[in-house]
């Protein structure tokens, strides 16, 4: 696991939930959810809001969890959301580009944090891991 990666999504996804909560036109413009005049309507921003506090939560439980199972189980929330949003927005959302733009949007950060799942920790790590592991300590 590459706790630094998987901590650096959770921020990142954290401060976008948080900033798009507040202003639902920065994932309305972008998936075409506006009117002719480029304004959110109120029912357009009712329903993105939710998806964008989904968003700071995971992020946030990213960022604070213990590592271990815990984040693993956080980083697990995030990548089912992503792909959740990926067929959402790719079956949904109105014109073919805004479609492909939401899924690979969606998949990239998914991936990334699939990457810092799978990855190997950072080198300072896995040296408290080895010393640990040979004095006979649980490794945490």
């Amino acid at each position: 696991m590459h706790t630094g990666l998987l901590r650096t999504v959770g921020a990142l996804t954290f401060a976008y939930g948080v900033t798009t909560a507040c202003r639902p036109e920065l994932l309305a413009r972008p998936c075409g959810l506006v009117g002719p005049d480029g304004d959110v309507a109120p029912h357009t921003a009712a329903v993105l809001r939710p998806l964008a506090w989904r968003d700071a939560a995971s992020g946030l439980a990213m960022v604070v969890a213990p590592e271990g199972p815990a984040l693993a189980t956080a980083a697990a929330v995030r990548i089912a959301s992503d792909v959740g949003d990926a067929v959402l927005f790719g079956s949904a959302l109105p014109g073919r580009l805004r479609r492909a733009g939401a899924v690979v949007t969606a998949l990239g950060w998914a991936g990334l944090t699939v990457a810092g799942l799978v990855g190997r920790p950072e080198p300072a790590r896995r040296h408290r891991l080895a010393c640990r592991c040979a004095a006979g300590r649980t490794p945490q």
